[in-house]
């Protein structure tokens, strides 16, 4: 397995990655490509499940009695993480909202 360092950059990767495709979907969406914007909110989920994987490997780890250090390096890959599946959270709702502007015709004044 590798080292922990290693393990860490995987979460902050996955994460960064499905936040990076949360903000696409939200711009595919706002310029009306909901197809688009869906599948870039399946490309977050993807990234953001990889990272849940490695996540919880490290906590079944410990509940298995290995004990892992927690370094500044492993809060901020946590606090990346968990904002990322926030923004994803969030993406879903604007592309859902932006499809719904979509369908209706578009805003009226």
């Amino acid at each position: 397995m590798e080292n922990l360092e290693g393990i860490i950059f995987q979460i902050i990767l996955h994460g960064g990655n499905g936040k990076s495709c949360s903000m696409e979907a939200i711009a595919a969406a706002k310029q009306g490509d909901i197809t688009e914007a869906r599948a870039k909110l399946q490309e977050a989920s993807d990234a953001l499940n990889e990272a849940h994987h490695i996540q919880t490997s490290l906590i079944q780890g410990e509940v298995r009695g290995e004990r892992t250090e927690v370094s500044l390096l492993m809060v901020h890959a946590q606090d990346h993480l968990m904002n990322a599946i926030t923004m994803k959270d969030l993406a879903s709702e604007f592309v859902d909202l932006y499809e719904t502007i979509k369908l209706s015709g578009g805003v009226r004044a």
